[in-house]
């Protein structure tokens, strides 16, 4: 291969913040970054007193995040290395968390902007972790099994309320004169890249594969989305709605356009350079940590996502999500995942518990001294509902075994256990349909903070845990796609080779703590099937009716 020059942007929007690293082309060597903070709402997340499962935001946190953390990252290269020269950038990738669809008009203007929606959350964006839309996914569900199976054979058999139609169709439902302002809704991965081109007409973007595939049900085989008369024996007006949809849609590893003459005066950045299509944070978070044939890449964080690649897999009941190219081009792209760890961890530390940053230090001390089992307790990781492989968003959280001896330790070490236990009821139903997982990646604060959590997930898991030396693998995925779609590599696998590494800690399953964990996951698994689809199914969806 020919030598390698120049850098790459990835821009990673995230949750609560958006991140830019400059990338080495070379040697994958993080030239510079930089951070910013969401400003609107609670650290950029808009809820509801009367409806706890709403969860917005506003675009205007993403655009000012724009103008704010790409200069930010050029700044600190420079001064890393005074040498490095804005000239030497050669292209811009981009991922975001997902599904976050938010309506725009004819222009692809976001509604938010406009001053009679400004204060409306319906037209903000609706995040990934927004399950207001549960009866609208449960209708989709029930109506594609009756009259369309074959939709929901790649997302695990059941349509989600954090996806993209359900969103759109609670929309209609709650709020109609949204709905009807609403040319399109846009995911934010396909909405920044055309941003950054400059483009203002659906016509000319090149819609993500990773989104529509892994979010909106999109498969070429049936000829892009689902069809029109499939939504229209649902309500006529999303039978309207998906006539505005394109038929295409395009891994990442293309050019979405070029950065058009205002933004690159914006970002200062060249003008003209390629624009890749976008992707979702979890995806290309794989991507950045090496993903490849036998290894599992975990992204930790408030939630977890699980994604693997593979040449032949078709169906997984459960598993959210398997589409063509939507990680590695060429390579059929698997998700699933866990709706809340980090979260749940917080929730404990700060709603429960009172605490900060320094509780969570001493109860990880205390924790640590503890052996698996011997608190005598066992949860389940629902305090979110359960994305994989259940699907549901409405049941809850639950910790069996609670006495008067019980400590905060033993709770919160009960906690980490449990999303381990959740994370391996996974890996199992992938095995089952013949997926091979032969070593685990992590990547994301928690497995670089928290040691205790990782040799908790090889015990249970069973599996070498490995950790992604990129802090910020997300964006530097968005980097690799950057240099792909600029024609630096060929493709992904051969980027990934030069600039995708790991940490020199190695966690190792302790066969003493894995026969235990062995006995105990019998009891996950028992109270998950019992609590899931069993005898006791109904109990968390009752509370949930009387609470409301």
């Amino acid at each position: 291969m020919q030598a390698v020059e120049g850098y790459a942007i990835g821009l990673d929007f995230g949750s609560n913040a958006v991140r830019c690293v400059v990338i080495d082309c070379a040697t994958g060597h993080e030239a510079g970054v930089g951070v910013w903070g969401y400003r609107c709402g609670d650290k950029g997340v808009f809820g509801s007193a009367s409806n706890p499962h709403v969860a917005r935001q506003d675009p205007k946190d993403f655009v000012d995040g724009l103008c704010a953390v790409v200069p930010m990252a050029l700044l600190d290269a420079v001064e890393k290395n005074p040498s490095f020269s804005i000239d030497s950038v050669i292209g811009v990738g981009i991922d975001t968390t997902g599904s976050t669809p938010m309506p725009v008009d004819e222009n692809l203007k976001p509604l938010a902007f406009r001053e009679e929606f400004r204060d409306n959350l319906n037209a903000k964006a609706w995040m990934w972790k927004d399950h207001s839309s549960v009866s609208e996914a449960e209708l989709i569900t029930r109506k594609a099994k009756e009259i369309r199976p074959e939709y929901l054979s790649i997302c695990g058999g059941t349509y989600s309320s954090e996806w993209y139609f359900s969103k759109v169709f609670h929309c209609l439902n709650v709020d109609p004169q949204v709905f009807d302002a609403a040319y399109i809704w846009l995911e934010m991965a396909d909405y920044l890249p055309a941003l950054l081109c400059g483009i203002d007409c659906v016509d000319d973007m090149k819609f993500s594969v990773c989104a529509a595939g892994h979010k909106a049900m999109f498969n070429e085989s049936w000829g892009g989305f689902p069809d029109s008369s499939f939504w229209e024996s649902i309500d006529p007006r999303l039978g309207e709605y998906r006539d505005r949809l394109p038929s295409r849609a395009y891994s990442s590893d293309h050019r979405a356009g070029e950065l058009c003459v205002e933004w690159s005066r914006k970002l200062g950045l060249p003008a003209g350079i390629p624009v890749a299509v976008g992707a979702f944070d979890a995806h290309l978070g794989a991507v950045g940590a090496g993903v490849g044939a036998g290894r599992m890449v975990k992204i930790i964080g408030t939630s977890v996502c699980d994604v693997l690649v593979g040449a032949d897999v078709d169906q997984i009941p459960g598993v959210c999500g398997i589409v063509d190219g939507s990680i590695v081009p060429g390579m059929k792209g698997i998700e699933a995942g866990q709706s809340a760890v980090g979260d749940i961890f917080n929730w404990f530390i700060e709603k429960v518990c009172g605490g900060d940053a320094s509780t969570f230090a001493q109860l990880e001390e205390q924790a640590a001294k503890l052996k698996p089992g011997q608190s005598g307790l066992m949860a389940l990781d629902w305090q979110n509902g359960n994305r994989s492989i259940l699907a549901d968003a409405r049941l809850t959280g639950l910790i069996v075994g609670l006495t008067l001896q019980t400590t905060q330790a033993e709770i919160y070490r009960c906690l980490l256990e449990a999303t381990a236990f959740g994370a391996r009821r996974i890996l199992d139903r992938l095995e089952e349909y013949g997926v091979d997982v032969r070593e685990v990646v992590a990547c994301g604060g928690i497995a670089e903070k928290n040691p205790l959590f990782m040799q908790i997930y090889a015990d249970v898991l069973g599996r070498t845990m490995m950790i992604s030396a990129s802090s910020q693998t997300c964006a530097l995925g968005a980097a690799i796609m950057a240099m792909v779609a600029a024609g630096i590599y060929p493709d992904v696998p051969a980027a990934q080779k030069r600039v995708c590494s790991f940490k020199e800690e190695v966690y190792r399953p302790v066969s003493s703590a894995k026969v235990v964990y062995d006995q105990l996951y019998k009891v996950y698994c028992e109270l998950h099937d019992s609590f899931g689809f069993g005898n006791h199914a109904s109990v968390m969806k009752e509370l949930l009716k009387i609470r409301q």
